[in-house]
């Protein structure tokens, strides 16, 4: 929750007199407050730079309601610009949720515009996403709850700034069309997956093609050789790649490090279909950061592919 910073020379009127109630004259007291500023009398530009690295429910539930000064302030587009979705809770019953409607409820000249009726995720996001007024630099969606095709296809069109992008879940049906809204990507420099989707060879083309500062991916899933090669041969500036929780063999993970040469931190942990052998461990010397640790050639049970996978949940695969 939003706190206000405390201390003699604070910004904050409750505080101050909580400090130095009983240890001062009234006197005294009155000549400390006077030289004491109001947090509403903090510069607009100094209000942007905190509100900026605020989380979003407290961006929008709780700064607003302090004063007029900090209302107006919290609609900034440059307190907007980074939307980390994920941490909250979208639930109609959520606290977050709750808290989101008795305070806009509670007061009409606040409700914004576009406030649907009811809670829910896709109304947030499409709030939190025009007070950025297309100037969003990372976007992350909750992998849990709410989000869906439609709203990934509005973000794309209505923040085309974006560097940093962790997807929701979707459909394999709605799969077949994230290559067509990489182009909508062009300063896309971080995409991190919950499972490689089943377009994934056209969606590493289409990266190439369009986002030409891409350098970090992160996925799980049943990594196979024409994927090693297409990242190999279509992200050869990768610097990060997370692998972790895979079926990767060792053939495809050299594929990897063969052509990734820019690669600054690889991490294959928890992984089955390869052992850090000697030679692996070799060529992984390259790379500044190298994880590996818990990966095996086989399960528990024996399995040495990733049908095993499908028997007890260890990976999600496509």
């Amino acid at each position: 929750m939003l706190t206000a910073p405390t201390g003699s020379t604070g910004w904050g009127h409750k505080t101050l007199l909580d400090e130095i109630n009983g240890r001062r004259s009234h006197a005294d007291m009155d000549e400390h407050v006077e030289k004491t500023r109001s947090w509403d009398e903090m510069p607009a530009d100094c209000l942007v730079s905190i509100f900026s690295h605020l989380p979003l429910d407290d961006l929008a539930i709780s700064v607003p309601f302090v004063c007029k000064s900090w209302r107006r302030t919290s609609t900034d587009a440059s307190c907007w610009k980074l939307l980390n979705f994920q941490d909250l809770n979208f639930l109609p019953w959520s606290n977050f949720a709750t808290r989101f409607i008795i305070q806009f409820s509670s007061s009409s000249s606040l409700s914004p515009p576009t406030l649907p009726s009811s809670f829910s995720f896709s109304g947030f996001m499409k709030l939190a996403v025009a007070r950025s007024q297309r100037s969003a630099v990372e976007l992350r969606f909750p992998r849990s709850f709410g989000p869906s095709f439609q709203d990934l296809l509005y973000a794309s069109n209505e923040c085309p700034r974006l560097r940093v992008l962790r997807m929701p879940d979707l459909s394999v049906d709605d799969e077949v069309h994230i290559p067509e809204l990489v182009g909508k990507w062009r300063e896309l420099e971080s995409l991190d997956l919950e499972t490689k989707p089943s377009t994934f060879l056209r969606m590493v083309s289409e990266i190439s093609s369009n986002c030409k500062n891409f350098t970090a991916l992160t996925m799980s899933g049943s990594i196979k050789n024409e994927d090693a090669i297409a990242m190999a041969n279509s992200l050869p500036e990768l610097k990060f790649l997370e692998l972790r929780k895979s079926y990767v063999t060792k053939k495809a993970l050299m594929a990897i490090m063969n052509g990734c040469k820019n690669l600054e931190r690889l991490s294959v942990r928890d992984c089955l279909g390869f052992e850090p052998d000697e030679e692996v461990l070799r060529k992984g010397s390259d790379i500044e950061h190298f994880e590996h640790e818990g990966s095996k050639l086989l399960d528990d049970n024996g399995y040495e592919t990733d049908e095993a996978d499908l028997h007890h949940g260890y990976f999600l695969f496509i």
